[in-house]
């Protein structure tokens, strides 16, 4: 079962936790990690894929959007992307580090190492953000909570 991580940041800016994230995404990188990205839309999607090649200068993370286009892809084609982004069930190879940005828990559970929940301090953010911590506790999950 996987161990998850709260880390709370003390803005309300969907702007910083989006580059929270990004130091998330480029820390398990740098370890060797394939990660995960969960999001709740494709527009959500969109933006941390295009905050990734953005958010410092002269870093480089591969990754590359995971869809119902390129699930059906041959494998090959997307797994050398370290990180993926998406809405649905991360693919296997993927399925390790979790870093969750979507307001539901990632589906396949006992698949999954670890789940890095990064939420904002905006209302609707906590709110589906403790129903997620609920959810994980009555499942008998090891929950760590980090204010950031």
């Amino acid at each position: 079962m996987p161990e998850v991580s709260f880390y709370l940041l003390p803005s309300r800016s969907q702007q910083e936790r989006y580059l929270f994230a990004c130091k998330l995404i480029e820390k398990a990188y740098r370890s060797g990690h394939f990660c995960y990205v969960l999001t709740d839309s494709a527009e959500q999607s969109e933006i941390m894929d295009n905050l990734l090649w953005t958010f410092r200068a002269g870093s480089f993370i591969p990754h590359g959007l995971y869809t119902n286009e390129t699930a059906s892809l041959p494998r090959a084609e997307w797994e050398r992307n370290v990180i993926l982004i998406g809405t649905q069930k991360a693919p296997e190879y993927w399925q390790k580090t979790v870093i969750n940005l979507s307001s539901q828990c990632p589906q396949d559970l006992a698949q999954i190492e670890r789940i890095m929940e990064i939420l904002d301090d905006s209302e609707e953010t906590k709110t589906a953000g403790r129903q997620r911590y609920r959810q994980y506790q009555q499942l008998g999950l090891t929950v760590t909570t980090h204010k950031i």
